[in-house]
């Protein structure tokens, strides 16, 4: 099967595109805890051990144009998915917040932005998941030659 234009270039290059957008979810969050001062809670922490091995895993991958990591990297990928789309539940459905409630440090429900009265910081990872799951499952079938 031929591909043309914008979907060929992200199967060429869907390893560099995710690690790029593992990089910008590892720098946002980053920004988010050091320089404006947001205390990650428990789900925040999950998530960024799903996401922060990527960033390495994908740059080596993308070095190498090696597209075997790709079976390792997509569930990491769901699963850190599953935790941002709970975690972003949990702040926009407050009866789901008491079913398991945090007991220590910052609440899980907290919102630290709320642009556009939807865009939260789970919301932000969640598409980052998202996003680095489609580029990996375009490109995994693709041969691996340079």
């Amino acid at each position: 099967m031929a591909y043309t234009g914008f979907s060929a270039f992200c199967k060429k290059y869907c390893l560099y595109l995710a690690w790029v957008v593992s990089l910008v979810a590892v720098g946002g969050s980053l920004y988010f805890s050091d320089v404006l001062g947001f205390v990650p809670c428990k789900l925040c922490w999950f998530q960024r051990i799903f996401m922060y091995p990527q960033a390495l895993l994908l740059g080596m991958a993308s070095y190498r144009n090696d597209r075997n990591l790709i079976s390792y990297l997509l569930p990491l990928n769901i699963i850190g998915g599953c935790i941002s789309l709970y975690h972003y539940a949990e702040q926009k459905i407050p009866a789901l917040a008491k079913v398991l409630p945090c007991t220590q440090g910052v609440p899980c429900n907290q919102d630290y932005i709320n642009w556009l009265g939807f865009i939260t910081i789970p919301l932000l990872a969640l598409c980052a998941f998202v996003l680095i799951t489609c580029l990996l499952w375009m490109g995994r079938s693709t041969s691996t030659t340079r």
